[in-house]
């Protein structure tokens, strides 16, 4: 991307002299500000959700130095990022995750719903990377939350709660933040939001945005400079909401949502790879170093993302009706360095053929494209009663519809005259377009209906059961497609699908002592939709490979049940607020990814688990000018039942084996002070500091000896390669991804109708590993996602 100079942060702070109004700053409150949600798709506190819940104001989101929801769920207890880079998180609450989705895996589901508002946006993999400007607040549901939300909510659910139009309220907002880091290049953002009122009964909110993201990971390759910063990036975007509201009883709200995210890599750190080493001696030796990966191509992701949706809100006096539509478009194109996989079978196929072997053929450019087309449209209406009487309810129904279109193809010129040499044929004999190893096209049909409804009875002043249920019915249809050389026979068209109904329910009995203490005990089932498996490379499956993966043509729908036990209370006059959660959850029917062995190819097989735990949270403001915060999450997550052959697990499927991703231990604490300066600027200072404990990337990654790599292993197994006859016979890298702690710093200046900060995040440039990422199986390189590296700057927010 563009090289800049820190010149640029001088010049926004240039421009506090211009904006400064000394007024006197208003008096903070003495206790903790109550935080309404909407978790029952209802307003109310917090502390009145009979079930665990988090809420994170965008004022708090910017005192931590979150600038993604990456960084912002190492703020909350229970909630996991497993970060593959902007665009391509994927969420996991309560260490209820499989491991990492694997990108051709399209048919996977979520286990976590992601909405935007009212409406859903979760795609298993492809989470969208939203910017978190003119956010009103983040809500976390932890626990299955299938009776109110639905498929892809089994261990919890994510809310971005934008800020919404006002009619009587003209104001807007400014946003200007410069940064620079260690080891990295300059970034910054410009962001603004502006409210108006269009007459007395019409509102327009507007929101743009855009982002400079900083690049941080060098590029490295044999008899080549080093390129830095390769992993830079642009994301763009806008909301615009109108409500119209021609009387008290009905509110009518179209939106549109549009943004753009483009990267020119991924924040990858190479271990090990055949392209490129340090212990080659027939090729040109190189070293990745700290943050550094070995690629020959640009990599990197391209997302446009477009929302529409409409909500309108009817109130008859006892009771609401909403309804919410919505439809999604969404175009994703990954392109990723393939050159070390297509040369690692390359150099299977050639070497020491009569046919013979050129290590140039080996280095041929080999980008590895992704594209995945969606269209969505979901919708919901639902009645809900209104007021605080002895029972509320609510019912509803909801219905989407999915198309989705996934491919892949490796375009890898020069690749037909190794196959005219080695086979006597071409990539139009395997019925794929010219030089192309392999291409893959499928298309997805999804299907789903539900009807639902919850109430609560609130049977004494101290006494109430919640209890409802949700009936879901889905269907899906595939058409498969493989071609070249690397799909072995090749499938052309080939069907498949699933169907499945079932019964979410939940229930909840809560007691108040006081009106400041409330003890909570529930039972609930969330489930995740099963899928289709792509069919096995038979001809390359060798062993008893077939007897094992084959005859998995579906796995089925993931259900959690969860057992809690809850305690939400406000001590100290409202100064304090102390919430916990212990849980038990039965997963029957987890979703593993597993690598078909010998055969090439990967399939979802189910599995049975458990997660044990509990969580705290604690809020304290002893007096006007302290606030301190601490949250914690430990638990249990494992299997609980092998599935074995030949006295081996299949897939890391072992009983006492940990649920991948998601740490034993995670915990977060922040302090900050706030006082009066010159009687004119409320001033503050804030640290916070994260902590996350080790995990694995997949299942199959704690099993003995998975991060050894060496000679003697089958064709398409994990095994050393010896491209340019290296002076070694193996390498070994950490499958267990250690623990890490991130510290983030922030003094802030604030009077009147603009705020001034200085920041530091990342305070001691930790170097965390985040997910393993491989090709190959781990034969033709092996690396490790990292973070984002020390960054320092300033960030200008003026209001009017």
């Amino acid at each position: 991307m563009r090289t800049r100079s820190l010149t640029a942060i001088a010049s926004l702070a240039a421009l506090l002299p211009v904006i400064v109004n000394a007024q006197e700053p208003p008096a903070r409150a003495a206790t903790l500000e109550e935080v309404l949600v909407t978790a029952q798709k209802r307003s109310e506190s917090t502390q009145d959700v009979p079930f665990s819940v988090a809420a994170m104001t965008e004022e708090g989101i910017q005192r931590a130095g979150a600038n993604n929801i990456v960084e912002l769920a190492r703020n909350v207890a229970g909630l996991t990022i497993t970060d593959l880079g902007p665009g391509q998180s994927q969420v996991a609450i309560r260490g209820i995750s499989a491991g990492q989705v694997v990108r051709d895996q399209a048919g996977v589901k979520e286990s976590v719903g992601i909405y935007l508002d009212e409406s859903p946006i979760s795609v298993a993999l492809f989470t969208p990377d939203l910017d978190l400007y003119d956010l009103e607040r983040l809500e976390v549901l932890r626990g299955p939350q299938g009776t109110l939300f639905g498929a892809g909510s089994s261990s919890g659910t994510v809310r971005y709660i934008t800020a919404q139009p006002k009619l009587d309220k003209y104001e807007g907002s400014v946003q200007f933040n410069a940064q620079e880091g260690t080891d990295s290049e300059f970034g910054g953002s410009v962001k603004g939001a502006v409210n108006l009122p269009l007459g007395e009964t019409t509102a327009l909110r507007v929101v743009g945005y855009y982002n400079d993201m900083a690049g941080f990971i060098d590029s490295v390759y044999p008899g080549r400079a080093r390129r830095e910063d390769v992993n830079s990036g642009e994301k763009s975007g806008a909301r615009v909401a109108l409500l119209i509201q021609p009387n008290e009883q009905l509110s009518i709200t179209p939106r549109i949502v549009y943004q753009k995210l483009e990267t020119d890599g991924f924040p990858r750190i190479d271990v090990y790879s055949i392209l490129g080493n340090p212990y080659t001696t027939t090729e040109p030796p190189v070293t990745p170093g700290e943050r550094g990966q070995v690629t020959q191509l640009r990599e990197g992701i391209d997302d446009d993302f477009k929302l529409a949706d409409l909500t309108i809100n009817y109130d008859f006096g006892a009771a609401t009706l909403t309804a919410v539509s919505s439809y999604t478009d969404r175009k994703v194109v990954v392109t990723r360095d393939a050159s070390q996989l297509t040369g690692s079978v390359t150099y299977d196929l050639t070497f020491g053929q009569p046919s013979g072997y050129f290590p140039a053929e080996v280095r041929l450019n080999s980008p590895l494209i992704d594209s995945t087309k969606l269209e969505s449209f979901s919708q919901e209406v639902r009645l809900a009663s209104n007021g605080e009487g002895q029972f509320v309810w609510l019912v509803g129904g909801f219905f989407q519809k999915v198309d989705r279109t996934y491919g892949q193809d490796l375009p890898t010129p020069g690749y037909d005259a190794i196959l005219l040499r080695r086979f006597g044929a071409t990539s139009a004999d395997f019925n794929a377009p010219p030089d192309t190893p392999y291409f893959s096209h499928l298309t997805y049909d999804f299907k789903q209906f539900a009807l639902f409804g919850e109430g609560t009875w609130n049977f004494t002043d101290q006494w109430s059961l919640t209890g409802g249920v949700r009936y879901y019915d889905f269907d899906e249809d595939r058409l498969l497609t493989f071609a070249g050389v690397f799909a072995d026979m090749g499938y052309t068209d080939e069907p498949g699908s699933t169907s499945s109904d079932g019964l979410s329910p939940r229930a909840i009995l809560a007691f108040r002592p006081t009106k400041d203490v409330m003890l909570t005990a529930q039972v609930s089932r969330g489930f995740r939709l099963g899928g289709i498996n792509d069919p096995l490379n038979v001809t390359l499956c060798q062993g008893n490979d077939i007897n094992i993966y084959g005859g998995h043509p579906t796995w089925d729908d993931e259900k959690t049940t969860n057992y809690e036990l809850g305690l939400k209370t406000l001590l100290a006059d409202g100064r304090v607020q102390f919430n916990a959660a212990a849980f038990y959850t039965d997963i029957s029917g987890l979703q593993v990814i597993a690598d078909a062995g010998s055969c090439s190819s990967r399939i979802i097989l189910n599995a049975d688990a458990k997660s044990v735990g509990g969580e705290v949270e604690l809020f304290a403001r002893p007096n006007e000018n302290w606030d301190f915060g601490v949250s914690a999450t430990y638990l249990n997550a494992e299997i609980t039942k092998s599935q074995l052959a030949g006295g081996n697990p299949i897939a890391g499927i072992r009983k006492g084996n940990r649920l991948p991703t998601s740490p034993e231990f995670q915990a977060a604490a922040s302090a900050t002070y706030s006082w009066t300066w010159a009687n004119a600027m409320e001033s503050y200072v804030n640290f916070t500091f994260q902590h996350v404990g080790s995990s694995f990337t997949q299942l199959a990654d704690q099993e003995p000896n998975f991060g050894l790599i060496a000679t003697g292993g089958p064709p398409g197994s994990a095994r050393f390669i010896p491209f340019g006859n290296p002076t070694i016979s193996s390498f070994a890298f950490a499958a267990e991804l250690p623990s890490y702690e991130i510290g983030n710093l922030r003094f802030g200046l604030k009077s009147g109708r603009w705020e001034a900060a200085a920041f530091v995040n990342n305070l001691w440039d930790e170097r965390a590993f985040l997910s393993i990422d491989r090709e190959r199986g781990r034969s033709a390189r092996v690396g490790y996602l990292t973070n984002v590296p020390r960054t320092y700057g300033v960030s200008v927010n003026i209001n009017f």
